[in-house]
């Protein structure tokens, strides 16, 4: 299994204990690209996802850990990823 197919289900799994550096790398697997810092926040754009499908992707480090509710928006952003195919 790949590392971002584990980073996947490590996310699915356990979306209260992710660490924001797995959320970040996550993010980026699936084609997110960090954008800029605004102060605490990192943020990330995807350049095939329409804004109402989460292209914008807002993400906060507490002590370490991704807050849980963005582990979510990005799992539900990334079910909106069109396949290459």
């Amino acid at each position: 299994m790949k590392d971002c197919d584990k980073l996947l289900v490590k996310a699915e799994n356990s979306p209260n204990n992710l660490s924001f550096a797995a959320l970040c790398e996550l993010a980026e697997c699936f084609g997110w690209r960090f954008r800029r810092q605004s102060g605490s926040h990192q943020i990330f754009e995807h350049p095939k996802l329409l804004p109402e499908q989460g292209r914008i992707q807002n993400f906060q480090s507490v002590r370490g850990k991704a807050k849980p509710y963005q582990v979510k928006q990005l799992l539900r952003s990334i079910k909106n990823i069109p396949d290459e195919n």
